[in-house]
């Protein structure tokens, strides 16, 4: 059996530095309490919405314009079962130039069908990067797609 991580692309005129740039002012997309920072390697943050998901993420990769790679290290997830279903797992931004264009390639490693959260939250990822990061790439201002 084949493991399929979440994914989601999308495609800006911006630079691959704009879309680095963006993913890494994570409270301009990411709606919640956004705690911490994360624009150097090894930085730490949390993300938190309502009693519903926290999550701490650590830097782990950066590559300036091309990559940045957070490792989930805790979560609590209200609606599942398993409350620590996303630790452990790893959030992927892939940046590359297409045809004069920058493609995103996001993937939430380890997110896989399996998971009780699968649904909801790759609902919940596909409206965040395609419309909130999305925004915030090309037009300097993210979306709230939660309310």
């Amino acid at each position: 059996m084949t493991t399929s991580n979440f994914t989601t692309i999308i495609l800006v005129e911006q630079t691959p530095k704009e879309v680095f740039d963006a993913i890494n002012n994570v409270s301009g997309w990411w709606q919640g309490e956004i705690e911490g920072s994360a624009y150097n390697l090894n930085d730490e943050f949390t993300y938190r919405m309502k009693d519903i998901h926290f999550s701490k993420q650590q830097v782990i990769e950066l590559i300036p314009n091309k990559k940045v790679v957070w490792l989930v290290t805790d979560s609590n997830l209200s609606f599942t079962s398993n409350k620590s279903e996303w630790t452990g797992t790893k959030i992927v931004f892939e940046i590359a130039e297409v045809n004069n264009k920058t493609q995103l390639i996001f993937t939430h490693l380890g997110l896989v069908p399996e998971f009780e959260c699968y649904g909801g939250c790759s609902n919940g990822w596909s409206m965040l990067i395609q419309k909130s990061l999305f925004s915030l790439i090309t037009t300097g201002k993210g979306k709230d797609v939660f309310n």
